[in-house]
């Protein structure tokens, strides 16, 4: 069992205890920034949003406390523990068929060391008994949110990056390091494309951005300019 401990290494100087106040509360401000910071999406997401919370989620066991609640907060200070034999499993069903482009999931072996998983499979379909396998990852102490490639999963291309259409989406943890039998995830994010956003369509010959059947990147398009509608 991982034990993590928020001691700090004393100072070789005598600071006046207001001053250490001052410090450990910066110190435990710049911890908490990380943690929001590391779970928000990236820049270059600007044309996707993130549905998993459209999802119901469910995993094939867990430790008291640390169930699907803990995975899907917004910080990565939580996590997911399974509690059984290996494969573990994170199962994602969504109401309607969605258009993934991207997928990734939260590791850190600094924190987990046996607990990280160092090799894992993914399978989509309509439900859990027409599962196809699309992606395997391996990796060594891992650290921070690792992607999961999706060229090659039949559901076409977008902006030249393959996109995973399906409504059940199952994450398998095959191996942990150091053979270690349960494992932690600490986040996982699922992205399909923001058709609320207007994305560019590119430049034409004068240099200038043309619109053609999307407008500007970062523009939402206002109600009055949508389909006409009979009343």
């Amino acid at each position: 069992m991982v034990e993590r401990t928020g001691s700090r290494v004393p100072h070789t100087l005598a600071v006046p205890d207001t001053l250490e106040d001052d410090a450990s509360s910066q110190d435990s401000a710049t911890d908490e920034e990380d943690i929001a910071l590391s779970s928000s999406p990236p820049t270059s997401f600007t044309y996707l949003r993130e549905i998993s919370p459209l999802a119901s989620w469910t995993v094939s066991t867990s430790k008291p406390g640390c169930g699907v609640p803990a995975l899907l907060s917004p910080s990565t200070a939580s996590f997911w523990q399974s509690d059984g034999p290996q494969p573990h499993l994170l199962n994602i069903h969504f109401f309607k068929l969605v258009a993934i482009v991207k997928l990734r999931v939260y590791l850190d072996f600094e924190l987990d060391e046996s607990y990280t998983p160092t090799k894992m499979s993914f399978a989509a379909g309509m439900g859990e008994y027409d599962l196809v396998e699309f992606g395997e990852w391996k990796g060594e102490q891992p650290k921070g949110w690792v992607e999961v490639g999706l060229d090659g999963c039949g559901g076409g291309e977008l902006d030249g990056e393959g996109v995973l259409r399906c409504m059940c989406l199952q994450v398998r943890v095959l191996e942990n390091h150091q053979n270690g039998k349960d494992t932690h995830l600490r986040g996982v994010q699922i992205f399909s494309r923001d058709e609320r956003v207007r994305v560019p369509r590119g430049k034409g010959e004068n240099g200038k951005v043309e619109v053609g059947e999307e407008g500007y990147a970062g523009l939402e398009e206002s109600d009055w300019m949508g389909e006409p509608e009979l009343r």
